[in-house]
């Protein structure tokens, strides 16, 4: 049974897109290296705040139906480069029940291994949904600043949290309490407070395709992003255009009688712009920074689907998703959509093997496996809204092409597997052109 401290998947862990006939043997083997990786690893895996992807590839090849031999050997490789944990300062970790000491350590990540146990322990007293409830959405300046800070770090703790709810792992969610504590909070006051501020002006929404269409003709917006710019967009994109970004972006409002409908406009737009996002003088790649929008995309839909959360609470959480893909889609200088380079593109592999050539991948940290399984999930999730005859960006066909795409492009060489920036053409100086 799965605890605040143990991790422990069974076939029935499929989460909310799977590969049929998950065995007993790859859920022993995925439990073995995740709670391997917890109690030895940090959260970060160097000193620049590259992050630790173990959870996310093992339970993304896991799903996809890797056999317990390539989960072990792909967790060697990659355990290989993490950072060893820092022992836990039984003081420090009592302390965090005062929520402003909680508070006071945030940003440092000396004090992920404190603030892991905390969560660990606060989880197996309260429980799962008590937890989120209070931590995330009580309100209160700690649930406010934990929040904000899922979405730093190019969103990973909050990719990490929706591993732990998805496949019901308490102690991956504490993982990402914690995660989520050791990051800056450089979103809440330049980014999501203006944002949900500005959008009270306006009474309708927008589509995210219309206000993609407006802030691509928007000069300001286009020459506010900057090639070298990092994931943190404060002294970035939004020290050069605030104004312009908050007052688009506010236009994506999610009204609570249509959160399913949102969801599946986010999801599908998200994958558009990534897998559109191509220069046509060049071979095809997807942009590391666009794949993330859409990795963390899949976990939505078991966010959206979580009883104890309520519709305002839902409605909020895919406001803040919807706003930070504009964000960084707009910081990569917003590349003109290239439709024909996925409409065009031969479909040579099912799922099946997307799949497997996704988790088999030599050098990948699990990124590639988690965008296949994201585009397999949102096909599946997007089917009846075509069928009804509503007009989505992505359809037909495009899904296993936007497949193929993803595991013929990525080459073998870590450092170019993908494009990082694919509106700038300094970023693709060193591809080579169509064939």
């Amino acid at each position: 049974m799965a605890t605040s401290t143990k991790i422990c998947l069974t076939p029935a862990n499929g989460g909310v897109f799977s590969a049929p006939g998950l065995s007993w043997a790859s859920a022993r083997k995925v439990s073995e290296v995740l709670q391997h990786d917890m109690e030895n690893h940090h959260i970060y895996l160097n000193n620049i705040e590259f992050h630790d992807h173990i959870v996310h590839f093992m339970l993304t090849i896991w799903a996809l139906g890797a056999s317990p031999e390539t989960i072990q050997a792909q967790y060697e490789r990659e355990s290989q480069r993490q950072r060893a944990a820092i022992p836990r300062d039984e003081a420090v970790i009592q302390s965090f029940s005062d929520k402003k000491e909680c508070l006071k350590h945030m940003y440092q990540e000396e004090h992920y291994s404190n603030y892991l146990a905390f969560f660990q322990r606060v989880i197996g007293e309260k429980g799962v949904s008590a937890v989120i409830k209070e931590y995330l959405f009580g309100g209160d300046e700690l649930a406010e600043s934990l929040l904000s800070r899922m979405f730093a770090g190019l969103v990973h703790p909050i990719i990490h949290l929706g591993f732990g709810i998805e496949f019901q792992q308490p102690a991956i969610v504490a993982q990402a309490l914690a995660q989520a504590a050791v990051h800056q909070d450089y979103l809440a006051d330049s980014f999501y407070k203006p944002a949900a501020a500005s959008a009270k002006s306006h009474k309708t929404s927008k589509s995210l395709i219309e206000i993609i269409e407006e802030m691509r003709a928007n000069q300001t917006i286009r020459d506010a992003a900057v090639h070298g710019d990092t994931d943190v967009f404060a002294p970035g994109i939004l020290s050069r255009a605030s104004e312009e970004v908050i007052e688009s972006i506010s236009q994506w409002t999610v009204p609570e009688n249509q959160i399913h409908h949102k969801l599946i406009e986010m999801i599908n737009t998200a994958i558009y712009w990534t897998a559109t996002a191509q220069n046509p003088r060049k071979q095809l790649k997807l942009d590391f920074f666009f794949i993330h929008a859409v990795n963390l995309s899949i976990f939505f839909k078991a966010f959206m689907d979580l009883p104890y959360l309520s519709a305002a609470n839902k409605a909020r959480l895919l406001e803040m998703k919807g706003r930070m893909d504009l964000l960084i889609w707009a910081s990569r200088k917003m590349p003109d959509p290239q439709p024909g380079d996925v409409l065009s593109y031969p479909i040579h592999h099912g799922w099946p093997e997307v799949f497997a050539k996704s988790y088999l991948h030599p050098t990948d940290d699990g990124h590639l496996a988690k965008f296949v399984r994201t585009v397999a999930m949102a096909e599946e999730l997007c089917r009846p809204h075509e069928v009804s005859g509503k007009k989505l960006p992505v359809s037909g066909d495009m899904w296993l092409q936007i497949g193929n795409i993803a595991v013929d492009s990525v080459g073998l060489i870590f450092k170019d597997l993908w494009v990082r920036g694919s509106g700038f053409p300094e970023s693709w100086e060193k591809f080579g052109p169509r064939k």
